[in-house]
């Protein structure tokens, strides 16, 4: 039985194509293994706390170092991490907002972007020689653009801070098994979006 850890970045509610990519996922997993379990992690509706001076104090001491102001700092992000480390697969659904990320997504990569915890200095000290600590595990980024071409030696890759920087920044922390999938065109609407979204369906349904 494998865990799945769906992350719903999307400000929009019903009208959100990233959303409708992951309930798509979430439909066609549940078909073909049904004793797979779903955690659902809201970080577009919901307020993800940002980073602050107590959180950095408190992350980069060693766990016998912390007081109770620095283990109360990290409560939210000890949450986080520890939900990560308990998932198989994660399944990211983003729409890109001023060609990256929603500012809800950067705050929760940031909350998880944990030295010691997600990621680590091979010799111990800053060196630049990253290890990823999240081992073993599978990310899907289901991602919503307006445009087309953001994609490897497409018209528009240089602009895509979107899901260049999430394969970039879950590499540092160990995810290397990444496939992306993007639903593009929309601002294009019409024929053009309906024929986007028809092939996208058929890779989701595909997956499995």
């Amino acid at each position: 039985m494998k865990k799945l850890l769906i992350i719903n970045a999307s400000v929009r509610g019903e009208r959100s194509y990233s959303r409708m990519l992951t309930q798509l996922f979430i439909d066609n997993w549940k078909s073909r293994y049904p004793e797979d379990r779903f955690t659902l992690r809201e970080i577009g509706l919901e307020v993800i706390p940002a980073i602050d001076e107590k959180w950095i104090a408190g992350a980069f001491l060693k766990s016998e170092d912390k007081n109770a102001e620095n283990q109360a700092a990290l409560q939210f992000s000890n949450e986080l991490v520890r939900e990560l480390k308990e998932h198989d697969i994660y399944v990211i659904g983003t729409p890109m907002y001023n060609w990256s990320i929603p500012s809800g997504l950067k705050s929760y990569i940031d909350q998880v972007m944990r030295i010691n915890e997600t990621w680590k200095f091979r010799s111990g000290k800053p060196d630049g020689d990253y290890i990823g600590l999240l081992e073993n595990k599978k990310m899907y980024i289901l991602s919503s653009r307006g445009d087309t071409g953001y994609g490897k030696h497409e018209k528009n890759e240089s602009m895509n801070f979107q899901t260049s920087y999430l394969q970039f920044v879950f590499g540092m922390m160990g995810v290397k098994d990444v496939s992306t999938i993007s639903l593009d065109n929309e601002e294009f609407g019409g024929e053009i979006f309906e024929k986007s979204k028809q092939e996208i369906f058929q890779v989701i349904n595909a997956i499995g």
